[in-house]
């Protein structure tokens, strides 16, 4: 057995999971985290527990809800232990934990493109694609090729009652929100950033940053948040 280090001592419990996976293992150390936001980047976030910054990947969807720095957090997690290197990735629910570790398995996919397909995809719209074997839309997402959709449509395939099980993402706090930035200029560069680290060559990120903020200055809208504008842009590059 495994355990969670909480603040004031308290450990979760998880069984030791041991799967060898080419050079890197997938091992159940740290199931969860709870903490404060310390600080957030375009791709992860750093967690303040007791006193330790745990830096933990995170899909978009989990970007958008998280609350102000210095406010409390709990991400579950997925621990992955390379020779070099011991990597977490966090989510706000077990139903896109689930979804994510289902993407390890199949060929061919890493966590930095399968957090990829769930900051593109809903996990519903993940779901439909498998179930239909939309190629094309698999494809929307950066890192995705034909031949890698083929191979997502015909692996998943058999868990596809398993990612229709998880539809609903779980969201944070309807009063969470995202720490503003002061100018619209210093947003782009940021959504650019992470636009970059999720795979878009730079020219087509700044693109779909820029459209996105100018459709948003047209409706009247205030200059949209990070969180916000990476959301719209995405939508822009993958056509939804």
């Amino acid at each position: 057995m495994s355990g969670v280090l909480r603040p004031g001592g308290a450990v979760k419990q998880r069984p030791a999971m041991r799967v060898e996976h080419d050079s890197q293992r997938e091992i159940g150390v740290i199931a969860q985290l709870s903490g404060t936001v310390a600080r957030t980047a375009g791709s992860y976030v750093v967690l303040d527990v007791g006193g330790v910054g745990y830096k933990v990947f995170v899909p978009v969807t989990v970007l958008e809800g998280l609350p102000p720095q210095g406010q409390p957090l709990s991400l579950v997690t997925h621990t992955l232990v390379r020779e070099d290197d011991i990597s977490l990735f966090g989510f706000t629910g077990e139903d896109e934990l689930q979804v994510f570790e289902l993407l390890l398995t199949v060929s061919g996919i890493g966590p930095k493109v399968a957090l990829g397909l769930l900051s593109a995809l809903p996990v519903g719209d993940l779901a439909q694609a498998v179930a239909s074997e939309d190629v094309r839309t698999l494809t929307r997402v950066p890192g995705i090729g034909a031949k890698t959709a083929q191979r997502l449509v015909l692996e998943l395939h058999p868990q596809r009652a398993a990612l229709s099980c998880t539809r609903n993402v779980h969201k944070l706090s309807a009063g969470a929100t995202v720490k503003k930035k002061s100018e619209a200029a210093s947003t782009v560069d940021d959504v650019v950033s992470a636009l970059i680290n999720l795979g878009y060559n730079k020219p087509e990120a700044a693109r779909a940053a820029d459209a996105a903020l100018e459709e948003r200055a047209k409706s009247g809208a205030p200059p949209p948040e990070f969180p916000v504008l990476l959301r719209l842009a995405l939508n822009r590059l993958t056509g939804r």
